[in-house]
């Protein structure tokens, strides 16, 4: 059945009126925690829950709305609870709207798009009071409520269905992740005398990146400039970094790193040390390092997976940690040992662990999409089931 018809049943012919959320529910404000006694009563913040307590500021089915911080998290709450002064709690008029309902409805909105623009994430009282909320047959209250309920029992139906997946996907996700782990670092365990082991400085060109300074005036907009490198270029899980937010003009790559197609980078900060290959050409800054000239001695592949194991981060640590060295940088670099077996056998190492990487990282084929596509599912019939005809348009704040 589709979502239309299924709507049109359940409403039955009643009407939809869009009200002010200030009309069904009082917007309270949070209050310090400091001093209160220990307990069992959680403590609520923009970014969740804080610590226990045992006091608390409300006891009643609620939603909590963030004032600032993470003003995307909300959360449905049927317990007590105390929550401190940069999230609210709303006083909801039951005999108007199901407090889940509210819950349900608010997650539909893009709170940020809401933001008072004072140039701090932040919600005001008076901004969240004028957001319009749909309620059916307000003709009849108890007809309203069933229909609300209804649209909340679907709803939540979905909610545990999705969970329930995602904590098995999780879990296989978890299994995938271990077993890789596993076989990367069995089948990179080659022991002493079994193949020739070289420092990484022996077998390729290590380089630390430039910067052109003042960066901003080698930034160019010009389709013919040179990619610009930058960690924000890279992606969760990914093996390759093939495109760039920013250019920097031929002077300003003369005054930096180029590098080319196929070459490695690493940041040398940080999160150092998780290698990527580069997918085009392009000038590393200052926060990167290379690894360049590897091919006579290294397949790519092998080298990519051997850079991620788990000895390897584990060297990194340990010279970074065993002195006053505070960065990954190239004389560290060249001195990583790496065996190196025929290229033939880094090929047949490599293809196996190219199918676990797969498997495991990769965005479009592996289980991190199946996790994403079971939220959009509930994100979808939420969208669905909560898509009331819009008030006319007017001051009111209403969804997107």
């Amino acid at each position: 059945m589709s979502g239309v018809s299924f709507m049109e049943k359940l409403l039955d012919g009643s009407s939809v009126d869009w009200q002010p959320l200030e009309y069904l529910a009082k917007i309270k404000h949070g209050k310090d925690w400091k001093g209160l006694a220990s307990g069992d009563i959680p403590v609520y913040g923009s970014g969740g829950i804080m610590g226990y307590v045992g006091e608390f500021s409300y006891d009643k089915p609620t939603v909590l709305i963030p004032r600032k911080g993470s003003i995307t998290n909300v959360f449905y709450v049927e317990r007590t609870f105390w929550n401190v002064d940069t999230i609210y709690y709303t006083e909801i008029d039951t005999n108007k709207m199901v407090p889940k309902y509210l819950y349900h409805f608010i997650k539909t909105i893009d709170l940020m798009a809401l933001d008072t623009g004072s140039g701090r994430p932040s919600l005001t009282q008076a901004i969240l009071n004028q957001i319009q909320i749909p309620i059916p047959c307000p003709e009849n209250p108890k007809k309203s409520l069933e229909i609300q309920a209804e649209i909340v029992r679907i709803l939540d139906a979905f909610t545990s269905l999705t969970t329930e997946l995602t904590t098995e996907l999780t879990t296989e996700l978890t299994t995938r992740k271990k077993q890789y782990n596993y076989y990367r670092d069995k089948l990179l365990n080659f022991g002493e005398g079994k193949v020739a082991w070289k420092t990484l400085g022996e077998v390729a060109k290590i380089q630390r990146g430039a910067s052109p300074r003042p960066i901003a005036k080698y930034i160019t907009d010009d389709e013919n400039g040179i990619p610009w490198i930058k960690i924000g270029d890279t992606s969760p899980g990914s093996k390759y970094v093939s495109s760039t937010a920013q250019r920097v003009t031929t002077e300003g790559a003369k005054k930096s790193r180029i590098l080319n197609e196929g070459d490695f980078i690493m940041s040398n900060s940080m999160s150092f040390g998780r290698p990527y290959i580069l997918g085009l050409s392009g000038a590393i800054h200052d926060g990167w390092a290379s690894i360049s000239n590897f091919g006579e001695k290294l397949n790519s592949d092998y080298l990519y997976h051997y850079l991620s194991s788990n000895s390897v981060q584990n060297y990194w640590a340990s010279k970074i940690n065993s002195g006053s060295v505070s960065n990954l940088n190239a004389d560290i670099i060249k001195t990583l040992p790496i065996p190196v077996p025929e290229l033939s056998e880094q090929e047949r190492v490599a293809s196996i662990l190219d199918k676990f990487d797969a498997l495991t990282h990769s965005i479009t084929e592996g289980l991190p999409r199946e996790i994403e596509l079971r939220q959009k599912q509930y994100e979808y019939y939420r969208d669905l089931l909560l898509n009331f005809p819009k008030p006319v348009a007017d001051n009111a704040v209403s969804p997107a």
